[in-house]
């Protein structure tokens, strides 16, 4: 490769982020997620498209698809919330699991009756098309205004079942006779095991050297963040784990530890997941041979039908009826099932491995994303409000905006505060915030003016408040501010508790 060939490669890359990034606001305000668009893109590119470019390196999509997924994955569980997912957490982990299961063969049994596929082809098809996208979920979701729980749910369920249904299409889609159920479940099992224990020992110690390093540069702590988060599913991958299993869950610890400068981390992470999609699906689209996909688009609505109108709701109901969520909910989470990237790079699994078909396989799964991407993800703000659960914030107050940098010398952490629209810290005095014992408010920051804040000084919404502390008192200087951004000055005795409550001074017993 010659200097002026990189260069031509660099110039259409650069141009291809340049106009993915401008078609976020487009899909932004049509209410389509942006795959459909970076697909569009890679379509053009192809050889069927504008540019005629010939692409058909399947191993290498592979690859460059795990990849991309590792990064989303990561991403996805660093903005993930730990107390919007914990009381859901056993329901996610059942539909992730049992539920998966049952949507696998479910529609596996549409596709060898209605659409006359073999039984391996069936499901592997099966297990492509059963597992809800990660980037897919988390990019449509935070657009739309739901209950924690549905959210919480559908989140913790699209970065669970990754791991589940790799295992079932890897199996699949080996050489030889598939194996019994009974030894495809405890594999399954066991690879979860072992990339949950990678996942939350990765994480665990991730979390505490961040902590307790101090880093010379701001910019480092996002980098290791994020190169913590892949050692997780490096590790959990030799391990013969589930690797996917492994980089969310260390990601989701990471996410909610109090890290220093945790915002700057998660803005990384985020413009690193935004440049996995775009690069994902644009390869995508060139893999895809356009003028191919005739024959294959009716058998991929009969199984895309089968999948959302069947197979999801049936998982959904069956996994949810020990916890007892209300039908509303339930049928929310049945439509909101979202497709996208992941299933169309499992398709990939079956060509690799050279079963009879394959190319038919992803042709198949690549129609049905797209379709039903169009149909369901602009619909979902309908949807819920239909079901009358569109805006539900369940009267929450909006959390505060607070990031840490460490101070090594002084053996302290400098928290910088920010107020949001909605915060019940708006009214607050200073000396009301009750903050322990070695914390002190030393700045505040008012439309672009700094000053010192008297006890008396009253907090307003758009403040941003520089507090010092010790590190003995950090944990409980931060669970105060929150409990105060949550239930105003009268935290402690209506409810709202915090860590540090009774370190503080004596008024706030």
């Amino acid at each position: 490769m010659t200097v002026h060939h990189l260069n031509e490669i660099l110039l259409v890359g650069a141009s291809v982020l340049l106009v993915a990034v401008v078609a976020v606001r487009l899909a932004s305000r049509s209410g389509l997620p942006t795959l459909l668009i970076y697909l569009g893109i890679g379509v053009i590119m192809g050889q069927d498209g504008v540019f005629g470019f010939t692409f058909n390196d399947v191993q290498l999509t592979q690859v460059l698809g795990y990849a991309a997924l590792v990064v989303i994955l990561a991403e996805g569980g660093l903005g993930t919330k730990w107390q919007e997912i914990k009381p859901v957490l056993p329901a996610a982990a059942v539909l992730s699991t049992f539920g998966l299961m049952l949507s696998v063969f479910v529609t596996a049994g549409a596709a060898h009756y209605l659409v006359g596929l073999d039984w391996r082809q069936a499901l592997i098809i099966g297990a492509v098309v059963s597992s809800t996208d990660a980037a897919a979920v988390f990019s449509v979701l935070r657009n739309v205004a739901l209950p924690k729980r549905v959210t919480g749910v559908l989140e913790a369920e699209s970065g669970f079942n990754d791991a589940p249904v790799v295992i079932l299409v890897v199996a699949f889609s080996a050489a030889g006779p598939v194996d019994h159920w009974y030894h495809l479940v405890g594999e399954i099992a066991l690879e979860l095991v072992i990339g949950a224990a990678i996942g939350l020992a990765v994480g665990w110690c991730g979390a505490y050297g961040l902590r307790h390093v101090a880093l010379p540069a701001s910019g480092l702590y996002p980098i290791a963040v994020m190169a913590i988060a892949v050692a997780a599913y490096a590790a959990g991958a030799m391990a013969h784990g589930s690797g996917f299993l492994a980089v969310y869950i260390a990601s989701l610890i990471l996410g909610n530890a109090k890290l220093p400068h945790r915002p700057a981390t998660r803005g990384f992470a985020e413009g690193l997941g935004w440049i996995a999609q775009i690069g994902l699906f644009v390869l995508l689209g060139l893999l895809i041979t356009p003028h191919e996909l005739g024959d294959d688009v009716v058998p991929a609505l009969i199984i895309g039908l089968f999948l959302t109108a069947v197979a999801r709701p049936a998982s959904v109901i069956a996994s949810l009826l020990p916890f007892r969520i209300p039908w509303r909910e339930q049928a929310l989470m049945s439509w909101a099932g979202l497709r996208g990237a992941v299933p169309i790079v499992l398709a990939t699994i079956p060509m690799v491995a050279g079963i009879t078909d394959s190319k038919r396989i992803f042709n198949i799964v690549f129609v049905l994303v797209i379709v039903y991407t169009v149909v369901q993800g602009p619909t979902l703000p309908w949807v819920a409000r239909r079901l009358r659960l569109s805006g539900d914030s369940n009267g929450d107050a909006a959390d505060l905006g607070i990031e840490s940098a460490p101070l090594e010398r002084l053996q302290g952490h400098l928290l910088s505060v920010a107020i949001p629209n909605g915060s019940r810290m708006h009214g607050v005095e200073v000396d009301e915030l009750r903050l322990p014992t070695g914390a002190a408010v030393t700045l505040v920051v008012r439309e672009g003016a700094s000053f010192v804040p008297l006890p008396s000084t009253v907090l307003r919404r758009g403040d941003e408040l520089l507090v010092v502390t010790t590190d003995p008192v950090r944990d409980a200087a931060e669970a105060r501010l929150r409990a105060v951004g949550r239930g105003g000055k009268l935290a402690g005795w209506l409810g709202e508790k915090s860590p540090g409550r009774q370190r503080g001074r004596p008024g706030d017993r």
